[in-house]
């Protein structure tokens, strides 16, 4: 069974920098593509970043792009979110998914394994 963990969140600067890692386990065919989620108080979740597991495609979103990157180890079964230049309307909870899509879907419904979240917070 898939299972996914994530670490890095913190508490940092406006314009500072955090890398966010999800740990990846369970059979291969259930995560062909991987997001990075983020859910703000009283907010809908709403998707960041995503990359296709074979090939590494990669897809953000708007407010991200170009300060964010996504990354995979396909060894280590690890993905990656470096996150510069961080705003304080970068504050949410952000969520690592797995979805058995081949291409990279903006629609959280469409991922089918979700980890438990970690916390990040910038202040201004």
């Amino acid at each position: 069974q898939e299972q996914l963990v994530e670490s890095g969140g913190g508490l940092v600067q406006a314009g500072g920098s955090l890398r966010l890692s999800c740990a990846a386990s369970g059979p291969t065919f259930s995560r062909n593509s991987m997001g990075w989620f983020r859910q703000a108080p009283g907010k809908e979740r709403e998707f960041v970043a995503g990359i296709v597991w074979r090939g590494g495609s990669t897809r953000y979103a708007d407010s991200v792009k170009g300060r964010f990157t996504i990354s995979r180890d396909d060894v280590k079964n690890m993905v990656y979110l470096q996150m510069n230049s961080l705003k304080p309307e970068d504050t949410a909870v952000y969520y690592c998914a797995a979805g058995r899509l081949s291409m990279i879907t903006t629609t959280s419904s469409w991922y089918d394994k979700w980890g438990q979240g970690t916390q990040v917070t910038v202040s201004s």
